[in-house]
């Protein structure tokens, strides 16, 4: 056993979804600067050029890939192009992920409940089933998911988000059980309100702010990208090589309260 925990990446391949801005943005660079080669999964594989000449400014490499996660014939090309590209995947984090409008749930329709969990959950575990065969034939991986707060307490006009990132942690504790007989570890992060270019418009109302504010109940601050980016570079580092089928609280105290 090493003496010390070992937070690198060197030489690891990271395939990130959803990877053109907000948290999957900070998620990619934050695997990179850790020592990782990242392929970016795109909508538009034409988008997210300044990304990746960044990742390669680091040395290391990058390749842009169309990926929809509803579809999964795309899901299965796009990780064939990245295994042929890049020899393998070590790491995947699962960022794709949306939330309806917000409704009650007398006014919550079919379509809202559809794109919700056809993204968050279906696409995410047909995600996971493509590279998971890989790393069952490499005998190792790391799988980090993004989960939410919303997942562990109930946020009225979105129980259809809640409900599909519930989902998400107890998809987690599931592939863990799974896959740990082939060497693959599955964690989740659940952030609270982070700050991106999704979430400003709603932080922008200052009564909406504050009560954010005052509900992270520890440090009363609105979150950050790379807080939640410095999570999942741990979850897929040797650092946490027993750390498996957990979801990692990002929430500044929301939950502790």
């Amino acid at each position: 056993m090493a003496e010390y925990p070992d937070f690198s990446l060197q030489d690891k391949t990271a395939l990130v979804t959803g990877a053109a801005r907000g948290l999957g943005r900070s998620i990619a660079l934050a695997l990179a600067n850790a020592g990782a080669d990242v392929a970016l999964g795109l909508r538009n594989a034409d988008d997210a050029a300044d990304l990746a000449a960044e990742i390669e400014a680091m040395g290391r490499r990058s390749m842009r890939v169309a990926m929809d996660v509803r579809d999964i014939a795309r899901i299965h090309s796009a990780v064939d192009a990245v295994v042929e590209a890049m020899g393998g995947i070590d790491i995947l984090v699962n960022n794709a992920g949306l939330g309806p409008p917000e409704r009650p749930v007398e006014d919550a329709d079919e379509a809202d409940f559809d794109l919700a969990f056809d993204t968050n959950v279906k696409g995410l575990f047909f995600t996971s089933q493509a590279v998971g065969r890989v790393m069952i034939r490499q005998g190792s991986g790391n799988i980090v998911n993004l989960s939410s707060q919303a997942g562990f307490v109930a946020l009225p006009g979105e129980a259809i988000y809640c409900a599909s990132k519930a989902a998400v942690s107890h998809l987690t504790r599931c592939l863990a059980v799974e896959w740990g007989r082939y060497g693959i570890n599955v964690n989740a992060v659940a952030p609270t309100f982070i700050r991106t270019p999704g979430t400003e418009p709603a932080l922008s109302d200052p009564a909406f702010r504050a009560d954010v504010v005052e509900r992270i109940a520890a440090l009363h601050r609105i979150g950050e990208p790379v807080d939640v980016a410095g999570a999942v570079v741990f979850l897929a580092s040797p650092a946490a090589a027993l750390v498996t089928g957990t979801t990692l609280m990002v929430d500044g105290g929301w939950t502790a309260r």
